[in-house]
């Protein structure tokens, strides 16, 4: 399997700004996804997989802040969100984080400061360090990169290669929606237009053997037009 890539969304209708967040996210080594409106981000979210959200506040027709409270309500609500907004009073900043945002900052933004915030709240939430950590700890599950073993409770459960890239993919975004199309392209990687029931397949599989139908506090669930999430039952 490639080293995958964290990905960085930028819902930015200035297509100014969004190229040259992109430029700045993808030197740093992040995978950027552009979304020029809340209808646009709404309707790729159920196709595409981001690990962390760029949010103007400033949008045609909605708001930053009604986006805000659509992901928090179910859509994705474990998707960390870094409020990036010419708005810049102490009231709307409160306001911002108050909805639920990881962070906020001001236009125009320093690109170093920036990359900063965007690392830290990765790493506050923990999709950093399990990229660099050899292991994955979510009791009473463990993953150990390094010799690609799952076990439960210490006790290994023997999978393909293929259910083990599948499982570390799911574990590390455990909480978060990740999409068929995302999990075709990082685990298989096959183009995300490709149909195959192989994702399904797969799925079926692991829930299986890693008991990942509650036993365990632990849920692998469909979630209908969007994909899988890893969640706790």
């Amino acid at each position: 399997m490639n080293e995958h890539r964290w990905v960085v969304g930028a819902l930015e209708d200035d297509p100014d700004q969004a190229g040259l967040l992109q430029l700045w996210l993808e030197k740093a080594g992040y995978e950027t996804l552009l979304f020029a409106n809340a209808t646009e981000f709404r309707r790729r979210l159920g196709s595409e997989s981001i690990d962390l959200l760029l949010l103007d506040w400033m949008l045609p027709a909605t708001s930053g802040l009604e986006v805000l409270e659509w992901v928090r309500g179910g859509a994705n609500p474990g998707l960390p969100v870094i409020f990036l907004t010419a708005r810049s009073s102490q009231a709307d900043i409160v306001r911002g984080l108050e909805a639920g945002a990881d962070d906020y900052v001001v236009k125009p933004p320093k690109p170093a400061e920036l990359l900063a915030r965007v690392a830290a709240v990765l790493r506050r939430r923990g999709t950093h360090e399990d990229a660099q950590s050899s292991q994955i700890d979510v009791s009473p599950y463990r993953v150990d990169l390094n010799r690609r073993r799952v076990s439960i409770n210490e006790q290994e459960v023997e999978l393909t290669q293929r259910e083990f890239d599948l499982a570390a993919y799911l574990f590390r975004r455990h909480g978060r929606i990740i999409s068929r199309e995302a999990l075709l392209e990082q685990v298989w990687n096959l183009s995300p237009g490709v149909t195959t029931r192989t994702v399904d397949t797969h799925i079926s599989r692991l829930r299986k053997k890693l008991a990942l139908s509650g036993e365990y506090g632990w849920r692998l669930t469909a979630v209908y037009q969007h994909g899988y999430r890893l969640e706790q039952s």
